[in-house]
């Protein structure tokens, strides 16, 4: 079954453009991600986020970020996010950022680290 969700296709569109346009492998997996159906796409938990990132990096999700655990200061760049992992990642100084976002401020991709 073909997506349907513009939202979701803008930003696959986005991420393939970026792979291209900066010879950025990270984008193109993570557009790759965002193709599986609903079903399988990523969920992942911020306490598992927390365990993943080293200092300096920024965890990708190509997925839903959702709220369990008692995440550090992070930054996050996700499809979707809980309102739950939104507000505990706020709580604690850190940020969500949608992928387009995380593009603009990364276009190579380095220090971003694909969870899910």
């Amino acid at each position: 079954m073909k997506t349907t969700n513009p939202q979701l296709l803008e930003t696959i569109r986005m991420l393939k453009k970026a792979s291209r346009t900066h010879d950025a492998e990270v984008w193109r997996t993570l557009s790759n991600e965002l193709l599986r159906s609903k079903h399988r796409r990523a969920s992942v938990n911020l306490s598992h986020i927390s365990r993943s990132l080293r200092e300096g990096e920024t965890a990708a999700v190509p997925g839903k970020v959702l709220g369990a655990g008692n995440p550090r200061k992070i930054s996050v760049a996700a499809f979707d996010f809980s309102e739950m992992a939104r507000r505990k990642i706020g709580e604690k100084g850190g940020e969500c950022l949608s992928l387009g976002e995380l593009i603009e401020r990364n276009p190579k991709g380095s220090g971003v680290r694909i969870i899910g």
